[in-house]
C-alpha cells in the first residue's frame, strides 16, 4: 500500500509542477508539443489540438516539452542563427521564458498552500507559546513566563512552535552562548536574555516506563555503560545492589532514593527465565538545560487565521529546506540525510500505518501534511542553480539577458549533460542508502 500511496503522491507533485509550466506557456503563446507523466517509451498517448498527452514507462518524473525549447542555433551547420519559429519557446521574450520556467516550482508552492488550507482548517496551527518555565532557572530569572508568545528566537522570526524546533535542529545550545527570546504578553512586547545551564549527571543508558509491570528494559542507549555490560532491550531488572526490584515502579522509586553516581552497580537481570549478574559503572554526562518548554500542539483558528497560517506553513517548509541544504555544506548534515523515492515511500508507509487506527480522515490529513512538505521541498530543489533544473535554466536566461543573446546550445547541452551525470550518481547513492536503511531494520 505504501508504494501505491507514494506513487500517487509523487505523481501528483510532478503533474502539478509540469502543469505550472504548461499553463504559463500557453498563456504566453508558447506551443506545448507534449505533456507527459513519466519518462521513456509511451504507454498511453492522445493528441488534443497541438499537444500530445502521454503516460510513459518510467513513472517517477514528467515533462512539459515546449516547441523549439533547445533550437537556438542553425541545425544545418552554416553557423547562421535562424529566426525562431512563431509559437516556439525561443520566440518568447526572456521575461516570458523566465515566467514559464519559474511557474513549475511556483505551482508546487501553490499546491502546498492549498493543502495547508485544508489541514489547518481542521487541525489548526501550533502557536509558539511558552508552556513551562523551571523554577529558579535562568529563564525564569530573565522574566520568561508560561503563556508568553514567542515572536523571535535568537534572531530568527517566529510564527509557530516549529520555528523554534527548526532553530534547535540546526544549532546547538551552549552555556557560553546566550538565548535571546522576544515575546508578547498581554499585548505588550518583552525580551528575555539568559544563558543555558549545564546539568551534570551519571547515566547508565536505560529506558523504561514506571508501572506495576516487571521492570522491563525497553531500550539500551548506544555506547552506554549498560550496552557495554551486555544488557539488552527486553531484559528484566530484578535486583540492584542487593535490593529486590519487583516492578518498574519500584525501579523508579529506587533511583529516586538512590541517585545514580560514579560507583559501580551490581544489577541482576532476568533474560528468558535465567538470571544474569552484570556490573555497571555509570558514566558522567553533561546536558545543557534551557529551563523552558514551548508548545508543539495544534490550536484551531478562524478563517483569516487559516489563510495566514497556511502561508506560514509553506514559508516554514521553504525556509527549513533551504537552511537544511545549507547545513549539508557546513557539515551539520551529510548526504546520508537526503532521501529519494524509496525514502519517501518509507515515510509515506510509516505515516499511513501509524494513522490507520485513527480512521481514514486522519490518514487523509497526515497524507496532505506530507504533500505540503514534499511539494515545498520539490519547489525549492528545482530552483537550485543547477543546469538540469529549473533554477539552472533561469540562470542561463539571466546570462542571456545580460549578454543580449543566449548561451550557445552546444555549451548549454555539455554543461547540462555533465551536471545530469553527477546528479544521477547522487540519486543512485541516495537510493542505495535508503534501501540499506530500509532492509537493515
Amino acid at each position: 500500500m505504501k508504494w501505491i500511496l507514494a506513487f500517487l503522491i509523487i505523481s501528483l507533485l510532478v503533474l502539478f509542477h509540469e502543469f505550472g509550466h504548461f499553463v504559463v506557456a500557453r498563456l504566453n503563446g508558447v506551443i506545448v508539443d507534449e505533456f507527459s507523466l513519466g519518462f521513456g517509451p509511451r504507454l498511453l498517448s492522445a493528441k488534443r489540438g497541438e499537444t500530445r498527452y502521454s503516460l510513459k514507462l518510467l513513472l517517477f518524473g514528467g515533462s512539459c516539452l515546449m516547441r523549439g525549447m533547445y533550437q537556438y542555433e542553425d541545425e544545418g551547420g552554416d553557423g547562421e542563427e535562424k529566426a525562431p519559429e512563431e509559437g516556439s519557446f525561443p520566440a518568447a521574450s526572456v521575461g516570458r521564458r523566465a515566467a514559464i520556467i519559474f511557474a513549475g516550482p511556483f505551482f508546487n508552492f501553490i499546491l502546498a498552500f492549498l493543502c495547508a488550507i485544508f489541514v489547518i482548517s481542521f487541525m489548526g496551527y501550533d502557536p509558539a507559546s511558552i508552556t513551562y518555565v523551571a523554577k529558579d532557572s535562568p529563564a525564569e530569572k530573565a522574566g520568561l513566563k508560561t503563556g508568553d508568545l514567542v515572536t523571535s528566537f535568537n534572531g530568527d522570526h517566529v510564527d509557530i512552535g516549529r520555528d523554534i524546533s527548526a532553530w534547535e535542529l540546526l544549532h546547538d545550545y551552549s552555556p557560553d552562548k546566550e538565548i535571546r527570546i522576544r515575546y508578547t504578553r498581554d499585548g505588550e512586547s518583552g525580551e528575555a536574555v539568559f544563558y543555558p545551564e549545564v546539568l551534570k549527571r551519571y547515566m547508565m543508558g536505560l529506558t523504561y516506563t514506571p508501572g506495576d509491570e516487571p521492570a522491563v528494559v525497553q531500550a539500551v542507549h548506544a555506547n552506554s555503560p549498560l550496552e557495554e555490560a551486555g544488557v539488552r532491550a527486553g531484559d528484566v531488572i530484578t535486583e540492584i545492589d542487593g535490593t529486590a526490584i519487583r516492578t518498574a515502579a519500584e525501579l523508579n522509586d529506587y533511583f529516586a532514593a538512590n541517585p545514580v553516581g560514579a560507583d559501580e552497580m551490581v544489577i541482576v537481570i532476568d533474560r528468558g527465565g535465567k538470571p544474569y549478574e552484570v556490573k555497571v559503572t555509570p558514566r558522567e554526562r553533561e546536558d545543557v538545560i534551557t529551563g523552558f518548554a514551548y508548545n508543539m500542539g495544534r490550536t484551531k483558528t478562524d478563517a483569516l487565521g487559516v489563510l495566514k497560517y497556511s502561508f506560514v506553513e509553506v514559508r516554514y517548509w521553504i525556509t527549513t529546506t533551504i537552511r537544511s541544504l545549507g547545513a549539508i555544506f557546513t557539515g551539520r548534515f551529510s548526504v546520508n540525510d537526503l532521501s529519494g523515492p524509496v525514502g519517501v515511500a518509507d515515510v509515506v508507509g510509516t505515516t499511513y500505518e501509524e494513522s490507520k487506527p485513527d480512521g481514514p480522515f486522519v490518514v487523509l490529513l497526515n497524507m496532505l501534511s506530507l504533500i505540503i512538505f514534499l511539494s515545498a521541498d520539490i519547489g525549492v530543489m528545482n530552483l537550485l542553480p543547477l543546469p538540469v533544473l529549473d533554477g539552472g535554466k533561469l540562470l542561463f536566461l539571466l546570462i542571456e539577458a545580460i549578454r543580449g543573446k543566449p548561451v550557445r546550445q552546444n555549451t548549454e547541452i555539455a554543461i547540462q549533460t555533465a551536471t545530469a551525470i553527477l546528479l544521477m550518481a547522487l540519486m543512485v547513492y541516495v537510493m542505495y542508502h535508503d534501501l540499506f536503511v530500509l532492509f537493515d531494520r
